[in-house]
């Protein structure tokens, strides 16, 4: 299991991740250390341990925020295919409707032909 070495807060911490995802670690870390220097621009050193949480809460409501608009999306997703299949099936009418009136109108035609080709 590999060890990646990451910065939050001007402080090294090593952590152990997955084969494969040490570059994915290192960009979380880089994520959790720009939250951190940015309450530090607004709330000052209030401690290491307050700063982690802070920065984990914001992360979190970040993260919450996005699951929201997931779900919605995925909502607004489904009805959208729901109308979309609602309205292939109105088209598969109409298209059938049509077909039908152009062969009725056809034979109509042909009829009329025969018609007047014996008169």
């Amino acid at each position: 299991m590999p060890l990646v070495n990451v910065m939050v807060n001007g402080r090294a911490y090593t952590i152990a991740c997955d084969e494969g995802e040490e570059e994915h670690l290192k960009q979380l870390a880089g994520h959790v250390d720009s939250k951190v220097r940015e309450l530090l621009g607004s709330v000052g050193q209030v401690g290491d341990q307050r700063l982690m949480l802070m920065s984990a809460l914001l992360l979190a409501d970040e993260y919450h925020t996005l699951a929201v608009q997931h779900e919605a999306l995925k909502s607004e997703l489904a009805e959208l295919t729901d109308k979309r299949e609602d309205l292939d099936k109105r088209l598969d009418k109409s298209e059938s409707f049509a077909a039908e009136t152009l062969e009725a109108a056809a034979k109509r035609i042909e009829n009329i032909a025969g018609r007047l080709a014996h008169a």
